[in-house]
Parts: structure tokens; C-alpha cells; sequence
């Protein structure tokens, strides 16, 4: 994005210089690529003027600059002659984006360059080089060298992309105080011709018909502007649709009225429609893409470009002017596939203004009309303008919460007025209506942004609130997962938010949502799940010799395509063996019981439940758990099913535990830290009889259950029997906080076995 300073100054008083500005809006969001003010062409008059030899259009020429000094420069236009006053570009000129240099031309040295009107910017004569007045002094700027700032706009600021969008921005950094601009709308004249809208891409289509224009130049202050940040002007209505997009940010198309048949029609094209742009490219278009139409076929490529049919030219008398709102995927699609970037379609992909087609076709038409002349013969209008009715509630507490920097909510009030935001106070909550160009402002977070943003990043140092207790507003209980699990020896993975379609169709039936410009082929989707990602990493590292790993992953997952349909997943992955092979040590192949204890880890003492039934897509039938607390699944884990792991051309045994939805997790340690007891631990054996299929958690978990004073079960024996039952055989450990009495540790040991034979369908084995 370029704009000049004194374009800037039509909407902003200030005293700050451009340099300053341009600190300001690097500072607050809008990164500024570089402010300068280009070298002008000077008025140079030629003294000489000889044929060069062996050449049939190329003169050598010694020009007077105003430097006293003559100047040799090579020239080949026809109309170079002694005595003629032109435009010399001096070596550091930038002319139709190429620095001049000095150098030799067929062998002999030219210091510069003499200029056509349309190198300079402010014609389309290329037949030779401009004239000027014989009276010009000679040595002055031919162009205004107006100081000029260029930007990189990120995507979610497509205010930006005006020139009043940048100015109210600054007004609202404490730089200047806004100018608001007189707008106006066009009184309604009934027109012959009625606009047809035929999809829902397009909720307004404006136009205005002018008759009687005569084409002629635009006046000084937008020819000045246009050239400046490298649009060459043409005419009054092409250089007015130009400098109504940069100024207010709303693209516009003229045609030529007497080329348009019958009534306007917005719709969709037809499959395999023909149709040819303004420079003349035939293109096949599609039902996704949406055009302008008339009773003879399209005119032009909604959002997009115009067509060669209804183009205007220095013979046109009549015209009708395009003010519109289309939708940005739509334009985006039609963009993308046929290749074709502009001016316009780069605002409308990135979200305009829906409010202002009225204003911008007000203004154009006024444009038009002082320049060219003319009579406004009709308007209309398909459709009708949105209504702004995004309505966010928010509360001045969540800056703190989300921040951790004190604002008062009279500050936070007036900056979010400053930004032309609408604040409606009901109770303690607010209900905040942003103005229509920013399209970026959804959730109560973007107020939180912008209020940071405007603010001023630098003061945050100083501001911030530092707490190192549970109540510090920004306390961050995801690295406190991170930690806990790097302490137990897994390394973090990073991976791109992204999935793919097939392997995620393998892992699991969750919805699959689908990128319509993926970055990588196989990276088609918005991922549903972490898996996906983790055994592409294991099945690279095995095929470079690496299949021990222990990894794991938090990240967010998508549940949509719309906002706020994602949450965030935990990933943990352990493959091969626990240790390298070495003599002094044997080492095993990890399994599932490794992974299950990193988040049996992260559960901080809390009680739970193993459940063994209907394992996910991923997961061998036979060697699964999902972990629950009452009917709230907490997290599940398994070995990689070997269907899956042979689709993924994985070798290696993979144990994998997946905590869905980290909110799940309990957030804090187990605040009651049992008491050191000054009694020793006390242990018992027990050996029940149960059938094949009932899990050993289950046994363990009901006995520990038994009674406060057993801290721990663990299994130490196990094997099935000739009547198709099976043996299980665990040790408890009491920890009593008092002198126990044998018939206390007997009483223990019965309802041990009461509630074991009771809720686990078992027997005690007396032998």
C-alpha cells in the first residue's frame, strides 16, 4: 500500500513529520517499508542535437540542466531538437520502475535520460519526448516530488488499504487529530435500466449513469497522487475508480454505457463461458465465479477485472459507473484459479467496508463530472446496504486478565471511541459495535488487541503485573503440562496446523475440515487431530535408523471451519526400545503402560477409571484404555493398530496417548499433599479369581478404594487357569497416621476382600 504525505493530511491535522509517522505506524501495527520522496525529472533544454553515426533514429545530445555545465545524453526520439525544453531524468531516477544510470550506448556515454509523458507518469504519449514551455526554468522539478510511504498490510487489517483507514488509525495513536470527510449520496434519478442480482455473493450493486461526458485529464492533485505511488494516469473516469480505491478503500469499475444491452445482471457464470478481460486474455470460467452481465454475456469478472466489451476509451460519451460489495471467498477463488491479482480484487478478497458504495459512488461521479462534464441520467441499486450488527460483549476486566497491564476502563472507553468503535455501557459488561471497515474485529480478544495495539507495546514493561501465585493473570498452565512431560524424558514437537485428508481418514471419523489453497499438496486440511503429524515424524525417523523416540505434542485442533471450533489436544508417542543396547544393562520395548503412565502423571494423584471398550480407528483392538473420571473421558491411550501402521509404512511398535481436550486435565496439583506418617508402611498380598476379560486396574483401583490409609496397589502376578478364569495377585501398601491393632489390620484386610469379591465378580485364592 503507497500514499502520499499530503494525501494523508486530507484526513489527519498533525505536526508530526513523516518520519515520525511512519515510526508511529511500524510501532502500532502497520509495518512501514520506506519513506521517501522520489527524484524528480528536471527541465533541461537541448543546446545540441547530432545524428549518431551508424544509427538511423539515435541523436546525441548536449542538454543545458541549469548547472552551467553542458550534458551529454544519448536520445532516439523523433522530435528531439535545439532549443526544445523536456524532462531530463539525472542518473537515480526512477523511471517506469528502472533507476537510471550513466552509461555507454553503442559506445558512447549518456548521462541521463529524456522522458516521454507516459515515462514520467502523467500521459499516455510514448511517440516521443514531452514538451514543455520554452519559458520553464530550466533546472526545475518537472514532477511534485511529494513524500511517499509504502507499507506491508497484513491480512487481518484490510482498513489499511485506504487512506482514510490509516489516518483514523493515527488519530486514534495520539498523532493527529481526524478530519472527517464530508460525505454525501447521490439523490435517486429513475433510471431505464434496473440491476438484477442472482446470488447471494453480492448483497448490494450500485450504479450511476452519466451521459454527455467529454474524456479528458484528471486535475493535478489526483494526477499528482496517482503517479506517485506508480499508477500512470489515463482519464478522468479510469483515474477516478483508481483514486476512489485508494482513498476509501472500495474498488469501482466505469463502463461504457452504450456497449452495456438492457439491464445489469450479477450472477454466477455458466460452466465453459467464454469470456475476455481488458487486456485482451480469453478465459473459461466456471459456476464459482461470479460476474457482471448484461443481455449479451459478461462485461466483467466481479471483484476481479473488467472486460474488453464495455471498457471505456477517449471516445466514449457515456458511461456508467460500479460500486459494489462481493464476496471475498468468491473473488478469492476466482483470483486464485485464473491467475489474476488487482488492485481490487486484493481489497475485496481481504473484506471491505460493505457500508460505502453509496459514498464512493457520491464522490466518483462529482470526480467525474467537474473533469469531464456530463448529466447523471439514472441510478439504482440491487440489493441494499448491510447493516452493520456485529455486537461483542466485553467486559474492561478481561484487559487485565488477558494482559496483565492495568487500564482503567475511561481510557480503554476513549480509545475504543477514538477507533470510531461504538460503546454501549449495560452493567459491568459492555456491548461494543466496531465500525464497519474492520472486519478483523470479532471476539472480545480483538478488543484486547486493538486496546494493546493503541496503547503501545513498548509500555508494557513498565506496566505489566508480575505474581508468582496461581492468581497471577497470566499464568500459563500449558507450559506447565510441557514441563512435566519433558521431565519425563519426551521431547516437544512443533508441527504446522495442518493435516492430511488421508491420514486423517485412517485415524478417526472426526469431521475433516478441507483448505481450498493448501501450502503442500498432502497438507490439505485444517488438522483435526495431532496423530496424524506425529507418525509421519515416527515413520521418517525410522527410515532414517532412528525408531526410538519419545515425543509429544500440544497443540490446537480444528473441529470447523468457523471461529472458535478448536481446542487444544495433547499427543504423546513412544516407539522402539527404552534404551540403546549395552552390556551393562538390558534394555525393553516400550508399551503401552509407558504412555499411559506420562498421563496417569499429568492427573496429579486424582482418582480414575480404566475403561478397555471400542478403541478409536487407531488403536489395536486388544491393547487399549481410556481413562475416566466418572463419565468424563480424560484422556485414552493404545499401541498403534497395525493396519494403520502398515498404511503408514511404520515398522516400529508405536504407543500412543492422546488427552483430547486439555481442559480436562486437572489444573492444579493435589492441593492436600498427605501428611509424613511417623509408622512404617505396612504391606499385604492378596490373590483373587476372576474371569479372562476382567482388567487388573480394576481389581487394584477397588481395593485402594477400600479404605484412606492404602496408598498404593501394584500388580505382581498373573495367569489363566485350566477353567478358563484367570489368576490375579497384587500388593497393597497401608500407611497408617496411627497405631493399628491387629484387629484393626484384620478388619482392613476383610473389607479389602468384601469389596474386591463385591464390585469385581471375584473370589479370594486361599492357596
Amino acid at each position: 500500500m503507497k500514499w502520499t504525505y499530503d494525501w494523508l493530511t486530507d484526513y489527519l491535522k498533525t505536526d508530526l513529520s513523516p518520519d515520525e509517522i511512519a515510526d508511529k505506524l511500524t510501532r502500532t501495527g502497520l509495518e512501514v517499508d520506506d519513506v521517501a520522496a522520489p527524484i524528480s525529472p528536471i527541465a533541461a533544454r537541448i543546446v545540441e542535437c547530432t545524428p549518431m553515426d551508424g544509427s538511423d533514429h539515435l541523436h546525441i545530445l548536449m542538454v543545458d540542466d541549469g548547472t552551467k555545465k553542458l550534458r551529454q545524453v544519448v536520445c532516439g526520439a523523433p522530435n528531439a531538437r535545439v532549443g526544445l525544453v523536456s524532462a531530463l531524468a539525472l542518473p537515480g531516477c526512477v523511471i517506469d520502475g528502472h533507476e537510471i544510470k550513466s552509461g555507454k550506448l553503442r559506445g558512447v556515454i549518456s548521462n541521463g535520460m529524456m522522458c516521454s509523458a507516459r515515462e514520467l507518469g502523467i500521459g499516455d504519449d510514448h511517440s516521443g519526448i514531452i514538451e514543455l514551455d520554452e519559458n520553464t526554468e530550466i533546472g526545475a522539478p518537472v514532477l511534485n516530488t511529494e513524500i511517499i510511504f509504502d507499507a506491508g498490510i497484513t491480512p487481518n487489517r484490510p482498513d489499511y488499504l485506504s487512506v482514510r483507514g490509516i489516518a483514523r488509525d493515527l488519530a486514534a495513536c495520539g498523532v493527529g487529530e481526524y478530519i472527517t470527510p464530508h460525505d454525501d449520496t447521490l439523490a435517486p434519478v429513475k433510471s431505464s435500466r434496473v440491476v438484477n442480482i442472482k446470488t447471494d455473493k453480492c448483497p448490494v450493486y450500485q450504479f450511476c449513469e452519466i451521459h454527455g461526458i467529454k474524456i479528458a485529464p484528471s486535475n493535478d492533485v489526483v494526477k499528482s497522487r496517482l503517479g506517485a505511488i506508480g499508477i500512470n494516469p489515463k482519464n478522468a473516469p479510469v483515474d477516478t475508480t483508481n483514486y476512489i480505491c485508494y482513498d476509501m478503500g472500495q474498488p469501482m469499475h466505469c463502463f461504457d454505457a452504450d456497449e452495456i444491452h438492457g439491464d445489469i445482471t450479477v450472477r454466477m457464470a455458466q460452466n465453459g463461458e467464454k469470456f475476455t478481460d481488458l487486456f485482451g486474455n480469453e478465459h473459461t470460467l466456471c459456476d464459482t465465479d461470479m460476474v457482471i452481465a448484461d443481455d449479451m454475456g459478461a462485461l466483467a469478472l466481479a471483484g476481479v477485472i473488467g472486460g474488453a466489451r464495455g471498457m471505456t476509451n477517449d471516445e466514449t460519451k457515456n458511461i456508467i459507473l460500479e460500486s459494489a460489495y462481493f464476496n471475498p471467498v468468491s473473488v478469492r477463488k476466482t483470483s486464485k484459479r485464473l491467475g489474476i491479482s488487482t488492485d481490487s480484487s486484493y481489497r475485496y478478497e481481504r473484506g471491505i467496508d460493505p457500508t460505502i458504495t453509496g459514498i464512493a459512488l457520491s464522490a466518483a461521479s462529482k470526480m467525474i463530472t467537474d473533469a469531464c462534464g456530463g448529466k447523471i441520467v439514472g441510478t439504482g441499486i440491487g440489493g441494499k446496504l448491510p447493516v452493520e450488527n456485529r455486537q461483542i460483549k466485553y467486559s474492561p476486566d478481561l484487559f487485565m486478565k488477558k494482559t496483565g497491564i492495568e487500564m482503567n476502563a475511561e481510557t480503554q472507553r476513549e480509545i475504543l471511541n477514538n477507533l470510531g468503535f461504538t460503546v454501549l455501557e449495560t452493567g459491568k459488561e459492555w456491548i461494543i459495535t466496531p465500525r464497519p471497515a474492520r472486519v478483523d474485529i470479532e471476539i472480545p480478544e480483538n478488543i484486547v488487541s486493538e486496546l494493546i495495539r493503541i496503547y503501545g507495546y513498548d509500555n508494557i514493561a513498565n506496566s505489566a503485573v508480575h505474581k508468582a501465585s496461581d492468581s497471577a493473570p497470566h499464568r500459563d498452565y500449558y507450559i506447565e503440562i510441557k514441563r512435566e512431560l519433558a521431565a519425563r524424558g519426551l521431547n516437544e514437537v512443533k508441527s504446522f496446523g495442518f493435516g492430511n485428508s488421508k491420514t486423517e481418514s485412517v485415524l478417526s471419523d472426526a469431521p475433516i475440515t478441507k483448505i481450498a489453497n493448501p501450502i503442500v499438496a498432502n497438507m490439505d486440511t485444517a488438522r483435526n487431530g495431532l496423530l496424524g503429524n506425529m507418525l509421519e515424524f515416527v515413520a521418517e525417523n525410522e527410515k532414517r535408523g532412528y525408531p526410538d523416540l519419545n515425543l509429544f505434542e500440544l497443540g490446537t485442533v480444528f473441529d470447523g471451519d468457523m471461529p472458535n471450533q478448536q481446542h487444544t489436544q495433547i499427543c504423546v508417542v513412544r516407539t522402539g526400545n527404552t534404551a540403546p543396547r549395552h552390556w551393562t544393562h538390558r534394555n525393553r520395548a516400550r508399551d503401552i503402560y509407558d504412555v499411559k503412565a506420562d498421563i496417569i502423571a499429568l492427573m496429579h494423584g486424582q482418582k480414575f477409571t480404566v475403561c478397555t471398550e471400542n478403541p478409536p480407528y487407531w488403536a489395536h483392538p486388544f491393547r487399549y484404555g481410556a481413562i475416566y473420571q466418572g463419565k468424563k473421558k480424560i484422556a485414552e491411550f493404545g499401541e498403534l493398530s497395525p493396519i494403520v501402521a502398515h498404511a503408514l509404512k511404520i515398522k516400529t511398535r508405536v504407543n500412543v496417548a492422546i488427552v483430547d481436550n486439555v481442559e480436562n486435565l486437572p489444573h492444579t496439583r493435589r492441593v492436600h499433599e498427605p501428611e509424613l506418617s511417623e509408622f512404617q508402611p505396612i504391606t499385604r498380598d492378596f490373590a483373587f479369581i476372576v474371569d479372562t476379560d476382567m482388567p487388573a486396574e480394576r481389581l487394584t483401583g477397588v481395593a485402594t478404594a477400600s479404605d484412606a490409609r492404602i496408598t498404593d496397589a501394584v500388580v505382581f502376578d498373573a495367569f489363566t487357569l485350566p477353567d478358563g478364569k484367570k489368576s490375579i495377585a497384587f500388593t497393597i501398601t497401608i500407611t497408617p497416621m496411627e497405631k493399628m491393632s491387629d484387629s484393626d489390620l484384620q478388619n482392613l484386610q476383610t473389607n479389602v476382600i468384601a469389596n474386591v469379591e463385591k464390585k469385581c465378580n471375584a473370589q479370594i485364592r486361599d492357596k
